[in-house]
């Protein structure tokens, strides 16, 4: 199934994101985490490429795993520095696994990497283009609700309403802990005439060494709320666990209560959080 029909059945998804194996997972403990998620009824589950878009093959497999338990996945796809035979490539091994959904990213350089217009791809919006003369996919799209690091926010929309004028189906925003800036970003969407859903991006955050690589990665600002746990928790691993957990529920929940279109969280392949989480906001759910 195509993730935009599950759109027009459904008043809210609820959806995670997983990472193919690293140094510290193996595929097996992916496949593990896989089948642990499933069992929480999300309506998609999303998986990246590796680092700087190394192990795009087993992105492909692990979409497949995700669909042989009856849930739609979506396939990361980057193009920085790629040709359009190397994008070909990975489409031939997306069909073999039947995968229809696809996550279209420009992707993040590798740090020795500088010359940006290697390759036939310089932005997202060139992926999708590629992508639509195929006629087969439901294309997704990033979206920065806070700005890109590398733009300010008038070029950040220019280039938005580019990518979804090139055909993305529907959006899925980086994380953020404030949600009044993601609601100010829904305003800003609207005035674009910019319709398609939108996708609110939670991680919970549950150690203080993840919120230094989170806000340095992606700029997310940290709120006078979230700080005041992180400095009262900082030295109390399993407090701070829980009171992460606490306030990305209390996130969610707010934004079900808005009418979001959906939620994607961020698991970092720790199955027993999104778990938690599922049980806390598990009656409201059943109103959607």
């Amino acid at each position: 199934m195509k993730i935009k029909e599950i759109f027009e059945k459904k008043k809210t998804t609820i959806s995670f994101e997983v990472f193919p194996p690293n140094k510290y997972y193996s595929l097996e403990e992916v496949y593990s985490v896989i089948d642990k998620l499933s069992e929480l009824g999300p309506d998609f589950i999303s998986v990246t490429y590796g680092a700087n878009g190394s192990g795009m093959r087993k992105t492909a497999e692990i979409a497949e795993k995700i669909q042989s338990k009856n849930i739609c996945s979506l396939a990361h796809l980057t193009c920085i520095g790629a040709s359009k035979k190397e994008i070909e490539h990975v489409l031939k091994d997306f069909e073999k696994y039947n995968i229809e959904n696809i996550l279209a990213l420009r992707g993040d350089p590798p740090k020795e990497y500088l010359n940006l217009d290697k390759g036939d791809f310089k932005y997202a919006s060139d992926l999708v283009d590629f992508l639509k003369l195929k006629d087969k996919y439901c294309i997704g799209g990033a979206v920065y609700s806070e700005t890109h690091q590398e733009n300010n926010d008038l070029l950040d929309l220019f280039n938005l309403k580019k990518k979804v004028e090139s055909g993305t189906d529907f959006l899925i925003s980086q994380m953020f802990f404030d949600n009044n800036n993601f609601f100010e970003f829904l305003e800003k969407l609207k005035k674009l005439e910019i319709n398609i859903p939108v996708i609110a991006g939670i991680i919970p955050i549950t150690n203080s060494k993840q919120i230094k690589k989170i806000t340095s990665l992606c700029g997310a600002k940290i709120p006078p709320k979230l700080q005041r746990i992180l400095d009262k928790y900082e030295d109390n691993p399993e407090a701070l666990k829980e009171a992460g957990i606490g306030y990305a529920t209390e996130q969610i929940i707010e934004l079900i209560a808005s009418d979001v279109k959906g939620v994607h969280i961020y698991t970092m392949n720790k199955p027993e959080i999104a778990k938690k989480i599922m049980e806390n906001i598990a009656r409201i759910r059943e109103t959607f």
